[in-house]
């Protein structure tokens, strides 16, 4: 119960009960004053007619004239008070004790009612002096606005306590409930601080702000999971495919510092290991690229690109290394094909795609390059006529260091179609390989960036 005073949202339920505490006090006051107003004037409007219709029945303002018509009205009007008063203040008329002769309205404590009442009543009336030194007073029994009055305080006083203890009640409920989903948020990430990192927050189907919040803790927890998880494949690839070139480094500086070794021989090693060293360097370059792009880029960075200014100056640089090993390269592009998206690595895609095609193509093979625009989406061909792919091994080549069996004599290191995919994906595009019969064929699709 401590916890749950000191949540906010408890602090906030009870400013809330507060707030219409206070707007339900000051409503109910102001109406409650203008009904008491409203009924005064009631009052007093009656209070004020019977007076004028007194005095039109009398005729003239005088004792002789008005003592018939009170005694009339004494007898028909019994709801009405009534006093008449000679000029020495003599009773001569009415249903009333003595009053000392004020004229105007007035507030009578006590009713002065004869006989007298058995329970106390208050009265309005207003007074009137008459011509000849005469007194006459006519009232009405105005207790119902003062019980008014009281029931109206009765109402905020009773409606306060109401409102704080439900305000307390519903604050203690809402905030245990709030409790408990936060409890279970916190839960989770105990757990997962813990070591289990597979553990995710349990969503309740209620489609509200918790369940929102723990849908998009649960997304960011599978991509810190993805980024762990590609964090240490990067790793376990470091480590198997660095072994080989490393070891042979190491064996070829032991030979170097043997005796008998020759000149020659020295430099012989020293040459390989050079290569050895290159390879490495490049290997660590591609994975440590792969990583940055696996992780995620700010897509606020993407600017617009024209792919097909893009191909083109692709195309330029590589058509003097096809030409020297005796491939053509047929393209076939649009005006224009407009995407959001990093430059650098949109030319990266198209540069791994036409090496991969012209190191895995023989002479005299055909790479065929086109770009196609529809209503939506780009589409990006890449396709050549060569000894193409085995189709259970179609998914596999996107895995890193994945070499298939008639390419491992080539150079490489087996990272250039996961880097392509990865700069795919980070596009929001798709990336597909099928057997082109004979040869492989790529197909690429992106969104489209519409200017207006």
């Amino acid at each position: 119960m401590r916890r749950v005073f000191k949540t906010s949202s408890f602090r906030i339920v009870i400013s809330f009960v507060g707030f219409f505490l206070v707007s339900g006090m000051i409503v109910t006051i102001v109406t409650g004053f203008h009904n008491q107003h409203l009924f005064e004037r009631e009052i007093r409007q009656v209070v004020t007619n019977e007076g004028e219709e007194t005095f039109a029945a009398a005729g003239h303002p005088d004792l002789d004239h008005f003592l018939p018509v009170v005694k009339a009205l004494v007898h028909n009007e019994p709801g009405f008070f009534y006093l008449l008063e000679d000029k020495t203040q003599t009773i001569v008329a009415g249903n009333m004790l003595h009053l000392r002769p004020v004229s105007g309205p007035r507030w009578l404590s006590w009713s002065h009612r004869i006989p007298r009442p058995p329970r106390p009543i208050i009265v309005y009336g207003e007074g009137y002096q008459l011509s000849d030194g005469g007194y006459y007073f006519v009232g009405i029994d105005a207790s119902r606005l003062h019980q008014l009055r009281r029931d109206l305080w009765c109402t905020v006083a009773w409606s306060s306590v109401a409102f704080i203890v439900l305000g307390l009640i519903g604050g203690i409920l809402l905030s245990g409930a709030v409790l408990a989903r936060i409890e279970a948020i916190s839960v989770t990430a105990r757990s997962i601080m813990n070591g289990n990192v597979m553990r995710r927050i349990p969503l309740q189907g209620t489609d509200d702000e918790f369940d929102h919040l723990s849908h998009s803790l649960n997304v960011m927890l599978d991509q810190n999971q993805a980024l762990i998880t590609s964090l240490q494949q990067v790793s376990n690839d470091i480590a198997h495919d660095m072994r080989s070139p490393l070891a042979r480094l190491r064996h070829r500086l032991e030979k170097s510092l043997e005796r008998e070794s020759t000149m020659d021989a020295v430099k012989e090693n020293i040459s390989l290991s050079i290569d050895d060293l290159d390879c490495t360097l490049e290997t660590f370059t591609s994975l440590l690229s792969l990583a940055q792009i696996e992780s995620g880029m700010q897509r606020e960075k993407f600017v617009h690109v024209d792919l097909v200014a893009l191909a083109r100056n692709i195309t330029e640089t590589y058509l003097p290394v096809l030409e020297e090993r005796h491939q053509r390269l047929d393209v076939s592009l649009p005006t224009k094909a407009m995407i959001l998206g990093l430059p650098v690595l949109l030319r990266q895609v198209f540069a791994n795609l036409l090496e991969n095609a012209s190191q895995h193509t023989p002479q005299g093979s055909k790479i065929m390059l086109g770009i196609s625009v529809t209503k939506e989406h780009l589409q990006i061909l890449v396709s050549d006529n060569g000894t193409g792919i085995p189709d259970v091994d179609l998914k596999r080549v996107f895995d890193r260091f994945v070499r298939l069996e008639h390419s491992r004599s080539m150079p490489g290191n087996g990272l250039g179609l996961s880097i392509v995919r990865a700069i795919i994906q980070r596009h929001s595009g798709t990336i597909l390989l099928t057997n082109n019969m004979p040869g492989l064929r790529c197909t690429i699709d992106l969104p489209r960036f519409h200017s207006s």
